[in-house]
């Protein structure tokens, strides 16, 4: 039983490789849901877990650039400064860094391991995590690049688009099965999807509820994931064309996303859906403000929606006061009382060991992997030194800045959408993350430098068209 889900992966991989490039679009995001499930098995692999979305980047940047022109595509985004040199000098010192540090300060600086005793530091040593974190780093990196080139196409964006919903459409029903799992007889039909070495949390429950895993290593994992999803979705729907993936599939996934991360019971992803709250609200008044209809579309019926929500649930409060009353407590727990708890000074303890590390080394860095941080902007710092900081951080800025000439074009609606949607993971992994920005900010990243070069090309080579509505009459006139 365990290996038929193996093989339905690489078969379907097989598929991405031989057929239409949109296929590997659509198992990136669809395989996202999937962090427990090694697609190798942990025996033949040293115990080392492989899951599948990385995999697919990898086809994903195979397919793309092992063709005719596709290294010098490769090494002209990698060499300009506008295109992706920040990100591209981000993953050289991250590799000089990871390989040479651990080394070098062997012995000479205490740590808290990745694997191991998480509550005792131990002196600096070169480990397997230095390898397979670099390995994961650099397939995001390459992702950035793949899809830097591949969605230069108005029909592969709109395939993309798609494809997220796919996506969340997956983390939703995986995160259904776990629910029902609790009474229902599925352990057996979950398990072949539970087969990472690493430890999993698949049974932890809050103030007598279960948290939600889906197919993921922990509720946080999957809470994030769903966040990711509801961001994504939520903001980039503007950019689709007009159909019923837009209008009625995004919708409902948001709304279904929302519940998952109430399920969840994370803290984090509880903060970063209070961000993405004031993000959308932010979102809606200048879209109020816009000028032409291309601006305000949409928003009139997404705002009635919220009124009418917000209506309801003071009804319910009104009829049945305490109806709420669960919903407070777990909020409290969750969130307001986390400061309290155990886990919550042993994270501040892993911060702390990393970053004087860090300072002990000079600012040079320890390496990817060497020191267990729980948050993104320490493991990138300790890891990849302030050099490593400077240049990813610098790149993220370059993205976030982006601007398109045409306002009633596509450029304007998906840079103003990665600014919102990656926020609330952003400042989410400042608390929980890693140094591997993950799959859904790579397709950020490629997204937005890719429609930069299709606003740089439009403007050498004539006037941007005007259109507030974008669809395949309109894709047909950008390569």
């Amino acid at each position: 039983m365990t290996l038929l889900p193996i093989l339905v992966f690489w078969a379907l991989l097989a598929w991405g490789m031989a057929g239409p490039r949109s296929v590997l679009i659509y198992l990136f995001f669809a395989t996202m849901p999937f962090g427990a499930f090694a697609v190798l098995p942990t025996g033949l692999t040293g115990g080392l877990t492989f899951t599948p979305t990385p995999l697919v980047a990898l086809a994903l940047v195979v397919r793309t650039f092992v063709r005719p022109g596709g290294a010098g595509a490769l090494l002209g985004m990698a060499l300009r400064p506008e295109r992706l040199l920040l990100l591209a000098s981000f993953g050289v010192v991250a590799v000089i860094v990871t390989l040479f540090m651990p080394r070098l300060f062997a012995g000479a600086i205490e740590v808290v391991p990745v694997r191991g005793d998480l509550d005792q530091t131990v002196p600096l040593r070169p480990n397997q995590q230095n390898i397979s974190q670099l390995a994961y780093l650099l397939i995001a990196l390459a992702s950035v690049f793949a899809f830097a080139r591949l969605l230069r196409s108005p029909r592969l964006r709109q395939h993309a688009y798609r494809a997220l919903c796919l996506g969340g459409a997956v983390a939703v029903l995986t995160g259904l099965l776990d629910l029902a799992a609790g009474s229902l007889p599925l352990n057996g039909l979950l398990a072949p999807f539970r087969t990472a070495s690493y430890a999993l949390a698949v049974d932890v429950e809050v103030l007598g509820g279960k948290r939600v895993v889906g197919l993921m290593p922990e509720a946080s994992a999957y809470g994030g994931l769903c966040l990711a999803f509801l961001c994504a979705i939520h903001f980039y729907r503007r950019a689709m064309w007009e159909g019923p993936v837009r209008d009625i599939v995004a919708p409902l996934l948001v709304l279904a996303l929302i519940g998952c991360i109430w399920l969840a019971r994370s803290s984090g992803a509880y903060v970063g859906f209070a961000v993405f709250v004031m993000l959308a609200v932010l979102d809606w008044c200048l879209r109020l403000g816009a000028r032409g209809r291309g601006g305000r579309r949409g928003v009139a019926g997404e705002l009635g929606f919220v009124v009418v929500l917000v209506i309801g649930l003071c009804l319910v409060v009104i009829v049945t006061p305490h109806a709420l009353d669960p919903l407070y407590e777990l909020v409290d727990r969750m969130v307001f009382q986390k400061g309290s708890s155990e886990s919550f000074e042993q994270r501040g303890m892993w911060r702390r060991v990393a970053f004087e590390g860090l300072l002990s080394s000079q600012g040079l860095g320890l390496g990817l992997g060497s020191a267990r941080t729980s948050s993104s902007l320490v493991a990138i710092l300790s890891g990849t030194g302030l050099l490593g900081g400077a240049l990813y951080y610098t790149f993220f800025l370059q993205c976030l800045l982006r601007t398109g000439r045409d306002r009633m074009g596509e450029a304007p609606f998906v840079f103003s959408a990665f600014r919102f949607a990656a926020m609330p993971g952003f400042l989410v992994g400042l608390m929980v993350g890693s140094a591997d920005f993950g799959g859904m900010l790579a397709f950020g990243f490629g997204l937005v430098s890719a429609l930069a070069d299709d606003v740089r090309s439009a403007t050498r080579r004539r006037p941007a068209r005007r259109a507030h509505l974008w669809g395949p009459e309109n894709a047909l006139a950008v390569p």
